[in-house]
Formats: C-alpha cells, structure tokens, sequence
C-alpha cells in the first residue's frame, strides 16, 4: 500500500482553516506556521500519521476547531490507517521590546482604570496568577508608586528583594509570579511623598533594574487616572496593549472614557475594558443582585468601538483571600470567581499573540511560533 508524502499531508493541512489569524498573515494552519512537525509511520494496513501544531496561547478556544479539522484532513488521504494531532503552545511575541530594555520579555500589558477604588489591583493581580497557572511565565510590576497594594495581595508584604552583584534586582516570587512594588522597598507604613519626576524615575527602575529574565508576559498594575507614569511607561517600555478596568456606573464610564483617549494618545493598542463588581449574587439564595445599579457597559463598549473582556461579580472570597497574600486564582482554583479569571486570561493572551502577530506580518510570520514550523515540500 503506498504511503502519503511529507507534501501530501501538508496538502491536506491547507484545507484546515485557522479561526485566529488575520486573513493577510495566513488561512489555514500551513500558511500561518502553526505546522510544527510531521511524523509518518509505515505500518501493514497503512501509515500512522502524527501531526504537531501550535496554539496562540495556553486554552486556545481554537484546539478543538483545529483537532477536529486536522484528524478530518488525515483521515481522508489515501493509505492513512491511523492519525494524530497533538498541539504545543508557542505565544508569538509583540516584538516591541528592544533588547537594551527588556531582553526575553514577550509582551508587556498595561492594566489600568479611570480612577481608583474600582479592583484594577484585584484584577491585575489575579489576571498575573491565572496566566502563570495556565502554564506562562510572568512578571508583574506595581507601577502604582504612591499607593501600593501588590506585596499584600502576593502574600510578601513585609519580604525585602535583593539585588545581585550587577545591582540587579531580583523579583520576588510567589504563586507563580514574579514582581517587585516600591511596596517592598519601603515600610509597611512609609508614604511615597514624591513629585512626578521623581516617581517616573522610579517606576523606570522597577523595569531597568530588576533582573526579570525570560517572561511570557509582563502585567503593569498602573496607577489609576492619566499621570506621569502611564505616560512614562508608554514611551519607554512600549506597551504591547492595556485593559482598562471600570464598576458599572455611567459615571465610571465616563472616566473609562479619558483613559482610553489617553491610551490612544500614546498609540497603545487598548485590548479591551473588564467590568468589576458587575453584580452581586448571593451564595445562599443565589439571587443576583446589581448593587450599582443595571449596568450598561454592553452599550457603551459597542459605542465607544470597545471590547468588553469579561463581567466579573462581586465575590465575598476575593478581597478576604486578596487581604491573605492568597488571591483566589490561587487558594481557590476550584470555585467560579477564579474560573472567570481564567477565562479572561485566556482572552487576554490570546489578544496579545494575535496582535504579536499582526505586528509582525511585514517579516515572515512563520519565524515567530519558536521552533521553526515544517515548510511546503520539506
């Protein structure tokens, strides 16, 4: 019985369409370098042939479509007796860092908020610990000089970090994550009584500085509004793109608003908004309860070109288990609230690779899945 080529399975990859990139870098899994390997296995009854594709980001809503597509396009070559697809994640970078700032770093995410008060530091905290369970390496930096709360809600409140021979500093690490927060350089107690020069000097070092290694994905929990430091951030550390976080008021809303403009000022791409505290329901009765009120965020996101990333609810676990150093994407990977967590994790990232990927869409996109993918007539 004859057995298929290295050609005719790539052949027969063509017709598996890739739901995640953009049209003008690829269709179909070949094109778009998501082919990582071919094994053929001459067999009695026919080949045994495995196939090894890569996913954007860890959860990729894409593996199943792409499975089933894949075993489909198998099976139908002539002298094929058995199939397999296995998959490997290889998140393509923004290639916005230069190698003088930030060398390893994949991408560099901004969460922030039109004003304070509305969890961006919950959701910035447990976005970092969703990522790292899902298997990427990630840093966090609490660029919110003047009002830390990241070394609480990590669990490290009173650890000091140190630095190494080069003046390096090293980050702290717990529940998967790296990061470092002026929170740990000073006391417990200390005020940050600094004018703006100065605290963009500082929230500079906190990147410059730090030894951060080989990340996946660098979250920035920034300070609330549109000061120095976000626009200090931008233009040094090129953000590949920025959530911005809101509670459902229209009054909230309306500082969502500034952010987003600021953000377009800068030309960071803003990912999406995350809606906090959206409702309330009760864990006895399970009545929902909308405690700011209906919310219209599905409203004003279509209206303002927004995508709106996720509701997350008032949950009586998180700010007992953020008061712990134990965020609940961490001490309660079971329940719901860390399941929504997770889910815009996968979002975000899978955002951040597709948009690594635009960016990247003038040089040969197949470069940028790692391992370098199998080539038509390889």
């Amino acid at each position: 019985m004859s057995q298929p080529t290295r050609e005719a399975v790539l052949q027969a990859l063509r017709t598996v369409v890739d739901p995640d990139v953009p049209a003008e870098i690829g269709a179909d899994v070949v094109s778009s370098g998501r082919v990582q390997d071919i094994a053929i296995e001459a067999g009695p009854m026919g080949a045994n042939v495995g196939v090894t594709l890569s996913l954007l980001c860890p959860g990729d809503p894409a593996e199943a479509s792409l499975r089933a597509q894949a075993e489909a396009a198998l099976r139908a070559l002539p002298g094929v007796a058995g199939q397999a697809v296995e998959f490997v994640v290889d998140m393509p970078t923004s290639h916005l860092q230069t190698a003088s700032r930030l060398p390893g770093v994949g991408h560099v995410i901004g969460v922030g908020a039109g004003k304070g008060g509305v969890g961006k530091s919950t959701v910035a905290v447990n976005l970092a610990v969703a990522m790292a369970n899902a298997g990427l390496r990630v840093g966090l930096v609490d660029a919110d000089i003047q009002g830390p709360s990241v070394p609480i809600m990590m669990g490290l409140a009173d650890v000091r970090p140190f630095a190494d021979e080069e003046r390096k500093i090293a980050p702290l690490l717990n529940h998967g994550v790296r990061f470092v927060s002026m929170g740990n350089l000073i006391g417990r107690d200390d005020a940050v009584v600094w004018r703006g020069p100065m605290v963009g000097r500082a929230v500079t070092q906190l990147f410059d500085d730090v030894r951060w290694g080989e990340l996946d994905v660098l979250v920035v929990d920034l300070p609330p509004g549109t000061g120095d430091v976000v626009l200090t951030l931008a233009q040094t550390f090129p953000l590949a793109g920025a959530l911005v976080v809101s509670t459902p008021q229209d009054v909230a809303f309306a500082d969502v608003t500034r952010a987003v403009k600021m953000f377009e000022m800068l030309k960071v791409d803003v990912v999406g908004l995350v809606e906090n505290m959206a409702y309330f329901q009760a864990p006895d009765t399970g009545k929902r309860y909308e405690i700011f009120g209906p919310g219209r965020m599905v409203e004003h996101c279509r209206a303002r070109g927004l995508a709106l990333l996720g509701s997350l609810p008032l949950d009586i676990q998180v700010s007992p288990a953020s008061d712990a150093g134990h965020p609940v994407t961490a001490s309660a990977k079971g329940s719901e609230i860390a399941g929504m967590f997770q889910a815009l994790a996968a979002v975000v990232c899978k955002q951040l690779a597709v948009r690594g990927l635009q960016r990247s869409r003038a040089v040969d996109h197949s470069a940028f899945f790692g391992a370098a993918p199998v080539a038509a007539g390889a």
